[in-house]
């Protein structure tokens, strides 16, 4: 197994230990965030690296193809779950429910998509809008993690600034997708 692919494994790896961490945040206290933003920063380097590393290398694979994407997946979806029940705590941070659904719809359409692609032999490759929305949503997520101990207003108003972007790049870029695709969906009718 080449190092791309060992990074997107430690990355899948790092999903659950955010979790157990978020867990043990009667025992762990403030530290709880600080211990998971750090873990979710890891994590979301991991994701800069083995892309990067693989295409410079040429070590792209077809695990990393399938693989890469859907760690990214568990890895965002599962902080955005763990912060939306942390919502219920701390309302001031402002994470409701409705956030990670928003996400995980459009991460259902664009990979249902791929999989049509990909039984017609087609990849499709993530868009520049596909990028920034994972960045901005890392971005809204790492603040959220670092922020949480604090409850500063200035703190919460950058989080929701942060966050509506996160949200409308997710579904900006979801429609994009269906769009520049609507040609391989419908001729699957």
């Amino acid at each position: 197994m080449n190092l791309p692919n060992r990074l997107t494994i430690v990355r899948m790896i790092m999903v659950p230990l955010l979790i157990v961490v978020y867990l043990l945040k009667g025992t762990l206290g403030n530290m709880t965030y600080w211990i998971m933003g750090i873990l979710f920063v890891l994590a979301s380097i991991t994701d800069y690296f083995d892309g990067k590393i693989a295409r410079k290398r040429n070590m792209v694979t077809t695990f990393g193809k399938f693989m890469d994407p859907l760690a990214d997946k568990l890895l965002v979806l599962s902080a955005l779950i763990v912060l939306a029940d942390n919502y219920r705590i701390v309302p001031n941070m402002w994470l409701p429910f409705w956030v990670p659904v928003i996400v995980l719809a459009r991460e259902l359409i664009v990979t249902s998509i791929r999989l049509v692609a990909v039984g017609n032999g087609k990849i499709i490759a993530a868009s520049q809008l596909g990028k920034f929305k994972t960045a901005s949503t890392m971005a809204a997520i790492t603040w959220y993690l670092f922020m949480m101990p604090y409850d500063l207003l200035w703190a919460n108003i950058t989080g929701w600034v942060i966050m509506g972007i996160a949200i409308l790049m997710t579904v900006i870029s979801g429609v994009d997708y269906f769009i520049k695709n609507r040609k391989l969906i419908f001729e699957t009718f």
